[in-house]
């Protein structure tokens, strides 16, 4: 099954959560706290741990994110943990990851498994699909 959606980020917060022993390299680590809502066949929120090795200037880096989103894909109510990655060289997604934790599924979507993707449209739109299986 395939559910889609759109998000907007409601809240991003950083943590000051700094690898340890330290190490110096060429684009400082990050980790920040993030919520999320979410519109369309995909309907809830999301509390994310949030961790990117980035450069603000020129927005080159890589992040990985676990997301704990709890609502409804196309009607069925429950909890789920999804993760994703990409990098950007400022312009673009490359090596992009994307699934669905196996076994985290609660209610309604207990046995859920799969991927999914993210984009965001010229406009700024955020756009999230699941590729989805339930049992």
């Amino acid at each position: 099954m395939r559910a889609s959606g759109t998000f907007t980020v409601s809240a991003f917060a950083p943590t000051g959560l700094k690898p340890e022993p330290a190490v110096t390299t060429g684009l400082p680590v990050g980790v920040a706290t993030m919520e999320k809502h979410f519109e369309g066949e995909i309907s809830g929120r999301s509390a994310t741990l949030f961790t990117a090795a980035f450069d603000q200037t020129t927005g080159v880096g890589t992040y990985v994110a676990m997301e704990s989103f709890e609502g409804s894909l196309q009607g069925r109510e429950g909890a789920f943990n999804f993760v994703h990655s990409a990098t950007t060289s400022g312009s673009d997604r490359t090596a992009e990851f994307f699934t669905i934790v196996p076994s985290s599924g609660t209610a309604g979507l207990a046995g859920i498994s799969g991927d999914g993707g993210m984009a965001v449209d010229a406009d700024g739109t955020h756009r999230i699909w699941f590729e989805y299986r339930l049992g």
